[in-house]
């Protein structure tokens, strides 16, 4: 596995190809990030790297992480994440890593945490059909049975009921890299990513 970067979801726009197209993208702010830790097979059975992203005030940092950042002579860093890694020998703590790492036309996979959509029923969770809605009928979006009579005489586990939705990591893979601006750290991707503006977003 190669290593990630770290970003954050600007919002959505289109661009138009040389067709004319009306192609949808995502804007993605990605880095710089900041390496803060190397891990090998000698001293911790693999291979990894620790990044950290987005520059903060050491009072909204942890004291561990802010000792760990300290301890490497790196700025206080907000979000730390570990990619694997085949080889560790080209890098080094402190090393940069920006957008310029990829490149227009490569498929990326982008994860993160959907929108959360709080406490829903079967119907907008799940696109259950809702029960007739005359003749005096009282069952409109109620879920129906749940379970089976005496035998088993239990639910089993894993039933679609109404429940929390949304607010759970998801990656959508095989995104196209369309534009990259090196200067304003700007990744634009084909299609959509997880989570609204603003959203953390791990690249690879």
């Amino acid at each position: 596995m190669t290593i990630g970067i770290l970003g954050t979801k600007v919002g959505m726009t289109q661009v138009f190809d040389d067709s004319g197209f009306a192609i949808p993208v995502t804007v993605i702010k990605a880095g710089p990030c900041i390496i803060t830790q190397i891990k090998n097979t000698e001293k911790e059975g693999y291979n990894a790297v620790q990044i950290g992203y987005s520059e903060s005030s050491p009072q909204k940092i942890t004291k561990p992480c802010l000792g760990h950042l300290t301890k490497s002579k790196l700025p206080p860093l907000k979000h730390l994440k570990e990619y694997r890694v085949d080889s560790t020998d080209s890098l080094s703590i402190a090393q940069k890593i920006t957008v310029d790492s990829f490149q227009i036309g490569q498929n990326i996979n982008i994860s993160g945490n959907t929108i959360g959509k709080g406490f829903a029923g079967t119907v907008k969770r799940y696109n259950f059909s809702r029960g007739p809605m005359t003749h005096g009928s009282k069952n409109h979006r109620e879920p129906g049975s749940i379970g089976q009579g005496s035998t088993p005489g239990r639910v089993h586990k894993g039933k679609k009921m109404g429940g929390r939705l949304g607010g759970k990591k998801t990656t959508i893979k095989n995104l196209e890299v369309i534009y990259i601006n090196s200067k304003d750290n700007l990744l634009v991707v084909r299609g959509s990513v997880p989570g609204k503006s603003g959203n953390l977003l791990s690249i690879r």
